[in-house]
């Protein structure tokens, strides 16, 4: 995994008390795709700012699942909107992100 994350990385709950087992055990699951994308994410943007669309042809991912994890990571300090804005493959205008360093 890359450098900047410790060894475990706290996601939050991902799964509420009252949910089913097979929910519970998806969360738990999920918790390995969700470290690995966003090192994805990071080795993409350590190519430059970049926009949505951008990110996931970097890192060889669908864009929904770049988008799904821009937030969480914003939140946690490791990337950040550049306050400029390009045009994705559907010509709508995306934020750009950026590593923090």
């Amino acid at each position: 995994m890359s450098d900047y994350y410790p060894q475990t990385i706290d996601y939050g709950p991902l799964f509420r008390k009252s949910d089913s087992p097979t929910s519970k055990a998806a969360a738990v699951a999920a918790a390995d795709f969700i470290g690995t994308h966003e090192a994805q994410i990071l080795e993409a943007l350590e190519l430059g700012p970049a926009h949505r669309d951008l990110i996931a042809s970097r890192a060889g991912m669908e864009r929904s699942e770049v988008w799904r994890r821009l937030a969480a990571m914003e939140r946690r300090g490791l990337i950040r909107k550049t306050g400029q804005q390009a045009r994705g493959e559907s010509g709508m205008r995306q934020a750009v992100w950026e590593v923090v360093r």
